[in-house]
């Protein structure tokens, strides 16, 4: 018995293997809308130890403000004394790179939206969507992006 690969044939593999690959692309993950905030001083140097990437040290993050590293395109919080949060330092509205931290916001300078350092939660549209938070630690006097 001779099997022939007609067009159809390869049409019908090609959609369902795309298919198959999307479904597993879209699953699993939970929706972790906290940052992670830690504290666990180590006596290992801040730029070689293990957990992630050094963004800056907690006296640089002012309370009640913040600061945004381009690069990395996330904006780390200290919305009281101690308590650092951590955000997408893109603006959901149309994508573009916040610029400042003031007076309790993370502010966009293309359309005017704000978000409240505490939760990234939208203060002031036209954004809808709150900032995704990203996550960080602290460790010792410093900042990592995990």
């Amino acid at each position: 018995m001779t099997y022939e690969t007609t067009r159809r044939t390869v049409l019908l593999a090609t959609g369902a293997t795309g298919a198959t690959a999307l479904v597993a692309a879209c699953g699993g993950g939970g929706d972790d809308n906290g940052s992670e905030s830690t504290s666990s001083p180590t006596g290992q140097d801040a730029t070689s130890a293990p957990g992630g990437q050094v963004l800056a040290d907690i006296d640089e993050i002012p309370v009640g403000g913040g600061k945004i590293f381009k690069d990395e395109e996330v904006v780390v919080t200290q919305p009281e004394q101690g308590q650092f949060k951590a955000f997408s330092a893109i603006c959901t509205h149309q994508r573009c790179l916040v610029s400042t931290v003031s007076d309790g916001t993370i502010n966009c300078p293309c359309h005017g939206s704000k978000f409240r350092v505490a939760d990234g939660a939208v203060a002031h549209g036209p954004a809808t969507r709150p900032l995704p938070s990203e996550k960080i630690t602290v460790e010792g006097n410093s900042v990592r992006l995990t």
